[in-house]
């Protein structure tokens, strides 16, 4: 009477009853080594099986069976061209769950919101996953014709807005690294060579803004800028996007003062040091 429950009388609601906190004894051990398996592929992408298998230090056979099941559920992908194991798909949309819950995530709906609304473009947020951005939020244009990368669409870093906002403030050894693979073309436009990206890099980086010119899709056109985090690293990008008969040249410059606006906006809101958001 009047007096709070005590954890004894507390119904337990998230765990069966009569449960006792020692989780050795409720732990599903082959759920636990899957789970394993799948941080390993997660920190490690692009790993043979017998790599995988030796980093675990568990028997291939084994490490392939857990594979091949998470697999079914499109939470790893296995390129057969290289052989390699890495993060599926399906990992992004269970991750989303979590990504409504950050800081980044969050903070950026207004924003974007606003973005399109200034622009009258679709606005975008998206950050690297491996070769490629990963877009993680979007702010749809009511136009009839438009832009529409869904959360969880994959576009390849060196023929994305974003990609080439995020790649020409990429650490050196990571830029290295990504350019010592070929980059495929996908229409005229797309800069496929070391030094035409790198010149696009250096313009990026002076200017503040990238500019995709039908380089992964004909008649599309993209302007985006770089998100810092506290750490002064480019965490994500903003872009606007849309069909390149709306971006004429008088257009474009008023279109990137927007989306520079924006991407420091969030730079701000997630903590950039101040040198990084003006």
């Amino acid at each position: 009477m009047g007096e709070e429950a005590t954890p004894r009388m507390r119904r337990t609601r998230g765990r069966p009853r009569g449960w006792r906190d020692n989780r050795g004894e409720y732990m599903i051990k082959s759920l636990d080594r899957a789970m394993e398996v799948l941080q390993y592929v997660s920190a490690h992408q692009g790993l043979t099986l017998s790599d995988l298998a030796a980093g675990l230090g568990q028997a291939p056979a084994t490490v392939y069976r857990t594979l091949v099941t998470l697999e079914g559920r499109g939470l790893v992908e296995f390129d057969r061209d290289l052989q390699t194991w890495s993060m599926g798909a399906q990992a992004f949309v269970i991750g989303a769950q979590f990504l409504r819950r950050t800081s980044i995530v969050e903070r950026a709906k207004p924003i974007l919101r606003r973005l399109m609304e200034a622009t009258g473009e679709t606005a975008n947020l998206g950050m690297v996953r491996e070769r490629s951005v990963l877009f993680v939020s979007q702010a749809e244009t009511h136009a009839p014709i438009r832009a529409f990368f869904p959360p969880g669409t994959l576009s390849p870093l060196h023929a994305s807005g974003i990609g080439k906002a995020l790649l020409a403030h990429m650490p050196q050894e990571r830029f290295d690294a990504f350019l010592s693979v070929p980059l495929p073309g996908f229409t005229a436009s797309t800069l496929t060579t070391r030094a035409a990206l790198l010149t696009d890099c250096d313009l990026t980086r002076e200017r503040g803004y990238a500019v995709d010119e039908e380089e992964k899709t004909e008649g599309m056109f993209c302007v985006a800028a770089p998100v810092f985090d506290a750490s002064g690293d480019a965490a994500a990008g903003i872009s606007v996007s849309g069909p390149v008969a709306r971006f004429g040249r008088d257009r474009i410059a008023n279109i990137a003062v927007h989306v520079v606006g924006a991407a420091q906006s969030l730079s701000a809101a997630i903590g950039a040091p101040s040198s990084y958001r003006a």
